[in-house]
């Protein structure tokens, strides 16, 4: 089975692009355009040299010594959280803001739920010298300020979503309308691996660069490439994409998904697609989604905001009902008691989506002799205030 996606931007049964009329010559310009713009030496040079220079890739794959005596087996962490701005999500906007140049686009547009993608949003906007408008929740701006005043200053303007549940779905509902009023010079930069094709897909070849690094890393490191687990924590699911892009046809390698349990699977307030998900349409893809029986979307939660959203990314839909991932889901408790741990035992403070990953352990028993990667998408300054709230810190 194949497990990337095919010319018309399916994996299985999911995927495509379900889109307004008035969307259709922006997402099929994309379309057509995407491959050979990525693949281009020019393109290719120009990405890698800012990943090195810019990012400051490649980023480490660190062996932690202290969690893997506690857990019992060989853990690597591969340190996206070192990345300028502090995730993953940088990837993929470099890789968007050049391709942006290449098709003639004066404005970028953007969506975030924690911030950490508008922040790289804007870090390329203002690296290339082009207009940013972001739009977030209104209550992901309040839980999120430090990120909406990074925004800021990086010249971008960040304009509020006040519909719904005024989160990451909303901020998203609001991106693709300024899209539809703006089509003709206007790039809408999508921050996870979700949205219509070929948005699944180019974020992931974005984002590939972390598991093609993993591979030779763990060469140096291992004397093999292929680790026997890969961990991610997925929300929309960009960094788990990247994360495991390399691994998806090599069935010796098993693949973990973790995500948001919220205050629980079954309590109504959570984010665990694949536990409580059905297949909809949302935002120009067919994916898992969560849904009354009627087909209206039901609100999300989960203590991080990066996580907070009402599906997953065709891919890992995908990935789930083929059974090539397993997918876990981690309470509130269970990602900030895991961010402490890692906090305390390696000296890194993981952001609160990042914690989900770790709270793998809680879930599932490996070898002494296994080699378990896992993602450590994004840095944990961003949410100090939930932190010092969750832990009485202060």
């Amino acid at each position: 089975m194949n497990y990337h996606a095919n010319e018309k931007g399916y994996y299985g049964e999911f995927g495509g692009a379900f889109i307004p009329e008035m969307l259709y010559p922006n997402v099929e310009e994309l379309r057509r355009k995407y491959l050979d713009i990525m693949y281009e030496e020019s393109f290719q040079k120009e990405f890698h040299q800012l990943l090195k220079d810019y990012v400051g890739r490649p980023s480490p794959l660190y062996f932690a010594k202290r969690l893997s005596e506690k857990h019992n087996c060989k853990i690597y962490l591969k340190r996206e959280d070192l990345n300028h701005t502090g995730a993953h999500k940088v990837n993929n906007t470099i890789g968007q803001i050049l391709m942006a140049q290449k098709l003639g686009k004066k404005r970028i547009i953007a969506e975030t739920g924690a911030g950490q993608h508008g922040v790289a949003t804007a870090t390329v906007c203002a690296l290339m010298g082009m207009e940013c408008i972001v739009y977030m929740g209104e209550i992901d701006i309040e839980r999120q300020a430090p990120n909406v005043a990074r925004m800021k200053m990086l010249g971008a303007e960040v304009r509020p979503a006040l519909s719904g549940s005024r989160t990451l779905k909303d901020a998203t509902n609001e991106a693709i309308r300024d899209w539809i009023n703006n089509p003709v010079d206007t790039h809408y930069i999508i921050g996870s691996a979700i949205g219509p094709h070929p948005y699944p897909d180019m974020v992931t070849r974005f984002q590939s660069v972390i598991s093609e690094e993993i591979r030779w890393q763990l060469k140096e490191k291992e004397g093999r490439e292929n680790p026997d687990y890969v961990v991610a924590c997925i929300g929309g699911g960009s960094n788990a994409a990247g994360t495991y892009y390399h691994f998806l046809n090599e069935p010796q390698v098993g693949i973990i998904a973790v995500e948001a349990a919220g205050k629980g699977v079954e309590t109504g307030e959570s984010a665990a697609t694949s536990a409580l998900g059905k297949v909809g349409i949302i935002h120009g893809c067919k994916t898992m989604l969560m849904q009354t029986t009627d087909g209206q979307i039901t609100e999300p939660y989960s203590i991080s905001a990066g996580l907070d959203y009402p599906g997953v990314g065709p891919m890992h839909s995908h990935l789930h009902k083929s059974g090539r991932a397993e997918f876990y889901s981690a309470t509130d408790d269970e990602a900030m008691t895991a961010g402490l741990e890692l906090s305390q035992l390696e000296g890194i403070i993981p952001a609160i989506e990042t914690g989900h990953a770790f709270a793998i352990f809680d879930h599932k028993k490996f070898q002494p002799d296994d080699v378990v990667v896992i993602s450590l998408s994004g840095r944990g300054d961003k949410d100090l205030q939930t932190y010092i709230d969750y832990f009485k810190l202060a």
